[in-house]
């Protein structure tokens, strides 16, 4: 019976140990594999070129296709062209005035 605490405590104090290295890893910031250092050094740059939710190095014909699509659904549904169709839609319900019934 002692073993099988013993044994069961082990196996706690194994995932635990896991998961503590597993959050603590990224927090360290210490890099021994230059793989993993590379790939940390591209999500760096590219978080700062993202910067403002522009897209990152886009080609002419990308900001071309991206005009293109952007008018198309403007058209679609029905736009009159100055509206900025990449934002959300702001919903106003204005307070209906009631009439009180009297007797």
């Amino acid at each position: 019976m002692l073993s099988q605490s013993i044994l069961s405590g082990v196996r706690v104090l194994r995932v635990e140990i896991r998961r503590n290295i597993g959050i603590t890893a990224p927090a360290l910031e210490k890099v021994a594999d230059p793989i993993q250092k590379l790939f940390l050094d591209k999500v760096r740059e590219y978080k700062q070129k993202s910067a403002g939710g522009k897209m990152v190095d886009p080609s002419p014909e990308i900001e071309k296709e991206l005009k293109n699509e952007l008018e198309r659904v403007a058209k679609q549904y029905g736009s009159d062209g100055k509206t900025d169709m990449t934002k959300f839609p702001e919903f106003k319900f204005p307070d209906v005035k009631i009439d009180p019934i009297t007797n």
